[in-house]
C-alpha cells in the first residue's frame, strides 16, 4: 500500500515524476499515445482505404485480439490511463507549457466522460436514448470511429504543443523548471 508520504514522492510539485523521472514519464506516455494513435489511424484505414465494415475494422489488435477492442474495457481503460497520466505529470509544466497541457487534460476530462458512459451502458445494457448499441453523447451526432479520431487529434494537439514549450522554456520558465527536460539546461542562455 501506498502512503501519503510515498505517493508525494512520486507526484505534485517536486515527486519524482515532475522532476527526475519527468522527461522519461513523459517519454513513455507519449509512446502510449501514438500507439494508440497507431491504432485509430489503421482502423480508420481499414475502413476508408481498403473498403472493410466497420464492425471488422478494429486496428491492429482488432486483428488478433477482435474481443478485446469490441469490449468498452480496453477504450475506457486507455481514456483512464490517459487521464491519470495528465493529472500525474502536470505538475512538471510551468509557464506556456502547462497552460496547453491544462487544456489537453481539460478535453481528456470530456472524453473520459464519454468513455465511463459508454462503459456503463455496457455493463448495464440500457443503452443512451434506447440506442442499439453503447452510444456516447456527441456519438448521437457523430460516427463513433471519425468521433474517436477528433476526440484523440484534439487531445493529442495541445499535449504536444505543451511539449514543445516544455523542451523549450523561455529564460523565466527554465527558471521555474524542476525537471531535465528542457533542450538548454537551465542557465546556459535559453
Amino acid at each position: 500500500m501506498v502512503t501519503a508520504t510515498g505517493a508525494k514522492r512520486w507526484t505534485g510539485r517536486y515527486g519524482l515524476l515532475n522532476t527526475r523521472y519527468h522527461k522519461a514519464a513523459l517519454m513513455v506516455f507519449l509512446f502510449v499515445v501514438v500507439a494508440h494513435w497507431v491504432e485509430h489511424i489503421t482502423q480508420a484505414v481499414q475502413i476508408y482505404a481498403l473498403g472493410w465494415p466497420r464492425p471488422e475494422a478494429g486496428g491492429v489488435l482488432g486483428l488478433y485480439f477482435p474481443w478485446l477492442v469490441k469490449s468498452e474495457w480496453l477504450h475506457y481503460g486507455f481514456a483512464i490511463a490517459m487521464l491519470v497520466g495528465f493529472v500525474m505529470l502536470r505538475h512538471g509544466f510551468v509557464g506556456r507549457s502547462r497552460t496547453w497541457w491544462n487544456a489537453a487534460m481539460w478535453i481528456q476530462v470530456w472524453h473520459h466522460f464519454e468513455h465511463l458512459l459508454l462503459l456503463l451502458q455496457a455493463l448495464s445494457g440500457a443503452n443512451l436514448l434506447g440506442a442499439k448499441v453503447p452510444t456516447s453523447i456527441v456519438q448521437l451526432a457523430f460516427p463513433r470511429v471519425e468521433l474517436h479520431l477528433f476526440y484523440n487529434a484534439i487531445v493529442f494537439i495541445p499535449m504536444v504543443v505543451a511539449m514543445v514549450h516544455h523542451r523549450r522554456p523561455r529564460p523565466a520558465e527554465a527558471k521555474l523548471m524542476e525537471c531535465s527536460c528542457a533542450r538548454v539546461p537551465v542557465g546556459a542562455g535559453v
